[in-house]
């Protein structure tokens, strides 16, 4: 295991987790409660996030499979992310109109995600296939860490939606820059980058190799599963803030420390999988933990009280941490290093894809029914279908011979 880009590597996704939670958190509820913007209009800003992304990721990532260069677009993603954050605050501080707001945080979206395909595929620059599950581990116990740290240190001004945000993008920017700079890739992309002219002409290249790889890879059964149970989480994850106003009028400070317990069992949890990763099989540990999902996401949404809610915080955060950790070191173990980069293209558009379907599912019910308490819960509780749809895919429908599909 190389330590150094270890250390990078966790890093940056402490960095990113500052930046994502006290927008997800903040920003949201002042896009929909203080700006105005529709729950529908709202969850719709990831729905077509998800479709750039569609566009976009799947092509650069055959690229750098091809060329290298993962560590060029992160930095690109990585800047395109702090100045779209960063001017969507200045607007709303500046009291413009929502549409130019919402259009900031879009791009600020579209970036975050976009890093990923990157960021992602590192992982083999990290460490060998054994110890996979351990690297993946760390990095999301990181990830959680950051994002406890971003709502600790931005506490005393949480009476405030906008103030936490402008120095959260500064902290994220000022903590990834050294991933940016002294990460080592084993393929990098060097003299790679002139041939960025001729992106064109990789297109062809790129479509013949995405119906080989949706024929024969064997991480296509994990990347539907991927998407399924990840229209639970993420569509979960992006309403928090709103739930609880809308649910139990929760003050923001209250929310905050919720979520800070929230995640400390989602660092548990990603801690817990990193430790046993190297003893039990990823396929196993994944299972289990959404069967675990598919109890106690109704038990969320059925919750009569604040003080219920807030205990089942804690089987939900562990479940969650387990479910991401062991989920990417189980998709870097189904890619061949030849289609590292472009395998994590599709698992990180199966995360966000299932932000198209499960946000404008949750913006539709709540139109449907209205803003009141009953219709969140019922949004929350259709989730659970997502959830079990995907462990289902992954008991009944396997592929057993690995081959790479390098075009």
């Amino acid at each position: 295991m190389n330590k150094r880009n270890l250390w990078l590597w966790s890093l940056y996704d402490f960095a990113n987790s500052v930046v994502f939670i006290n927008f997800i958190l903040y920003f949201s509820q002042w896009l929909v409660i203080d700006g105005g913007l529709s729950d529908f209009w709202y969850n719709a800003i990831f729905a077509i996030t998800t479709i750039l992304l569609l566009a976009s990721a799947p092509l650069l990532a055959a690229y750098t499979d091809r060329y290298g260069g993962n560590k060029l677009f992160l930095n690109l993603a990585t800047i395109g992310t702090a100045i779209s954050y960063a001017l969507a605050v200045f607007f709303a501080y500046a009291g413009m109109s929502i549409l130019p707001i919402a259009l900031l945080f879009l791009a600020g979206q579209y970036f975050y995600q976009f890093s990923f395909v990157f960021y992602n595929a590192m992982i083999a620059d990290i460490a060998e296939e054994d110890k996979r599950t351990r690297a993946s581990g760390i990095g999301y116990f990181a990830n959680f860490l950051g994002q406890i740290s971003g709502l600790a240190i931005f506490l005393p001004i949480a009476g405030s939606r906008l103030a936490p945000l402008v120095p959260s993008v500064a902290i994220f920017f000022i903590l990834a820059l050294p991933m940016m700079i002294f990460f080592k890739e084993t393929n990098s992309a060097k003299s790679s980058v002139a041939r960025l002219r001729n992106i064109r002409g990789e297109t062809m290249i790129f479509f013949r190799k995405f119906i080989l790889f949706i024929s024969a890879s064997v991480s296509v059964p994990m990347l539907i599963a991927y998407f399924l149970f990840n229209d639970a989480l993420i569509t979960l994850t992006n309403n928090y803030g709103i739930y609880l106003e809308r649910v139990f009028a929760t003050p923001d400070a209250q929310k905050s420390f919720l979520l800070m317990a929230f995640l400390v069992m989602c660092m548990v949890g990603s801690g817990v999988s990193a430790w046993i990763g190297d003893r039990f099989s990823a396929s196993s540990q994944l299972k289990l933990t959404l069967a675990a999902g598919t109890l106690v996401i109704p038990l969320v949404a059925i919750a009569p009280s604040f003080e219920v809610f807030a205990l089942l915080t804690v089987p939900m955060g562990f479940i969650v941490g387990a479910i991401f950790s062991v989920s990417r070191s189980y998709m870097s173990m189904l890619l061949s290093p030849q289609d590292m980069t472009y395998g994590f293209a599709f698992y990180t558009l199966a995360e966000r894809f299932a932000t198209f379907l499960g946000p404008l599912m949750w913006g539709s019910i709540i139109a449907v029914m209205g803003i009141d308490s009953t219709a969140y819960r019922t949004a929350v509780a259709s989730l659970t279908v997502f959830v079990l749809a995907g462990l289902l895919i992954l008991v009944f429908f396997r592929r057993d011979t690995a081959r790479s599909v390098v075009g």
